[in-house]
């Protein structure tokens, strides 16, 4: 079964609300996707909230017209806004998060790896230490010693509603998140990322110098946003259609 691409509602402000809306219709059955961007904002895991200083840094940020928006994901901070691609993924899986998680990341990783290869970007999966959010999974482009990361990966598992249970009690509602920089600037990102960790006490530093966008590694730097924006746009909607998730 095809993903079917939702095109993202423009009012949509809080992540959280859309990433809901895509998890409902995979609870129907569907295999969903959308690709989308965020204004400049700020999205962090619920985990930030132990910091005693968090919901001062974001009432401070949101004044400055930046948001900090909470997933339901782990991991860590991630900028958002213009130049950078949001990929989400939603379908249904028969069996338990340890046994499928690895499969659903590499899945991800070869929907953007490949959208990004056919443009002649090559990348592949590893830690990236020094970037924001990092993880075992991030897309990196360069030699593994001298990686820099493009893209980073998240997952998010829900048991199924008993309506479309599986007799073992094991169908489970996977959300597979994909952030790919097209065009931003990874040190003004950076910047912003690190005045808020530091304003809400976290303790994290980010270095501009351990990311890097699809412009930069194509080598591309007097094409317009939009129209580079438009190219990526296309690959990764072909490789979505070529790429057969895990439980198919």
């Amino acid at each position: 079964m095809p993903f079917v691409f939702i095109e993202p509602h423009a009012a949509e402000g809080d992540p959280l609300q859309a990433e809901l809306a895509l998890l409902d219709a995979a609870a129907q059955g569907s295999q969903v996707a959308q690709l989308w961007e965020a204004p400049v904002s700020l999205v962090v895991p619920r985990s930030y909230l132990r910091y005693p200083k968090f919901e001062a840094a974001r009432d401070s940020f949101a004044r400055r017209g930046c948001p900090v928006w909470q997933r339901m994901s782990g991991g860590g901070l991630v900028p958002q806004g213009p130049g950078i691609l949001n990929l989400s993924l939603a379908y249904s899986v028969d069996g338990p998060p340890g046994a499928l998680s690895e499969a659903v990341y590499l899945h991800l990783c070869e929907v953007v790896g490949g959208a990004l290869r056919t443009l002649g970007v090559d990348t592949h999966w590893q830690a990236v230490d020094g970037s924001f959010c990092d993880g075992r999974f991030n897309l990196a482009w360069g030699p593994p010693g001298q990686a820099h990361k493009i893209a980073g990966t998240a997952q998010y598992w829900r048991r199924a509603p008993a309506a479309v249970q599986a007799t073992d009690g094991q169908r489970h509602l996977v959300l597979a998140h994909a952030v790919l920089l097209v065009s931003a600037d990874p040190a003004a990102i950076t910047q912003r990322a690190n005045a808020f960790e530091a304003e809400a006490g976290s303790g994290r530093h980010y270095d501009a110098d351990k990311v890097v966008s699809v412009r930069q590694a194509m080598g591309v730097a007097d094409e317009e946003g939009a129209a580079l924006m438009e190219r990526v746009l296309l690959a990764l909607r072909a490789s979505v259609a070529a790429t057969l998730p895990p439980h198919a």
